[in-house]
């Protein structure tokens, strides 16, 4: 196995990074990293908006995609490959798989629907993007990035589905590290904690549920993955503190970390909840008159 680099030494010989929902959150601190990391770098997104970022049009191309569909994923992978090939560039790849989302609720809820398409995004994507890209990337030589969480490791009642995504995610990636340990490709799974992006809001909770001094923001997940990246480890959770919890998680009898989890959740949605309804009531809407 290669020695670990310096973060910079190590991304010195990639010429592309292609990133999935990198138009916030984790996958935009990517994006911000790499570029400052190597000015001659190609960034593609994929994601449904147009990233945050302000970058020359020549070394960020966003291409507008929808993940959570497969059709949407095979018309994203058409443009990534003719855009690939219109590049160019004949540097290693970095693929970072960083799209998915949560929802909160009893299994089905929030529907059939949304829950598969949460299947789609979270575990269909990066199976599919790796597969097609991965004849480049061991040609090119290069790297595989695995966005899960530390909920891969314990189950997640009230968000069951999710963390049972991210569990496919963790286990895939470290098979797929001993797949590719003889070839020019490297794989890394990063573990975050709570982040500070719009994750929580879009899985129906009204600010994170963990306490501020739990959570990360996106630069320093970022940061501790880039740094696991040039250390060529094949897993890094983000935190020390998640670290911790994952390491106690692991001696914990399954089903009893099942009904922790459950009463956990519960009441991390709750608190929000109730201070808002508090905040109301102390300090209600003013009643506009009509003109």
């Amino acid at each position: 196995m290669p020695a670990a680099q310096s973060v910079p030494d190590f991304f010195a010989p990639f010429s592309a990074v292609i990133v999935t929902g990198g138009s916030s959150g984790i996958g935009e601190g990517f994006i911000k990293a790499t570029a400052k990391l190597n000015p001659k770098l190609r960034i593609f997104n994929l994601s449904r908006s147009l990233p945050r970022v302000t970058l020359e049009k020549e070394r960020l191309r966003h291409l507008p995609a929808d993940l959570a569909t497969a059709a949407g994923q095979d018309a994203a992978l058409a443009a990534l490959e003719q855009a690939l090939a219109a590049d160019g560039g004949t540097g290693q790849i970095l693929l970072i798989n960083n799209s998915g989302f949560g929802s909160y609720g009893p299994f089905p809820e929030p529907g059939l629907e949304e829950n598969l398409r949460m299947a789609d995004l979270n575990m269909r994507a990066p199976l599919l993007l790796t597969a097609r890209l991965l004849p480049l990337l061991l040609a090119r030589g290069g790297a595989v990035v695995n966005i899960s969480s530390i909920a891969a490791f314990q189950p997640t009642p009230l968000m069951s589905l999710y963390g049972a995504t991210k569990a496919f995610v963790l286990n895939w990636s470290l098979g797929l590290w001993q797949d590719l340990r003889d070839s020019r490709v490297h794989v890394l799974c990063v573990c975050p904690g709570p982040t500070t992006t719009n994750f929580f809001r879009a899985a129906g909770f009204l600010e994170s549920p963990a306490p501020s001094w739990l959570g990360q923001t996106t630069e320093q997940v970022v940061e501790e993955s880039l740094r696991a990246l040039a250390r060529r480890k094949p897993l890094v959770v983000c935190g020390w503190m998640n670290k911790i919890q994952v390491a106690l998680s692991g001696r914990i009898p399954k089903a009893l970390v099942a009904v922790l989890a459950r009463q956990s959740l519960e009441k991390a949605r709750a608190r929000p909840l109730a201070r808002q309804k508090a905040r109301q009531a102390a300090d209600p809407e003013p009643v506009t008159a009509p003109k």
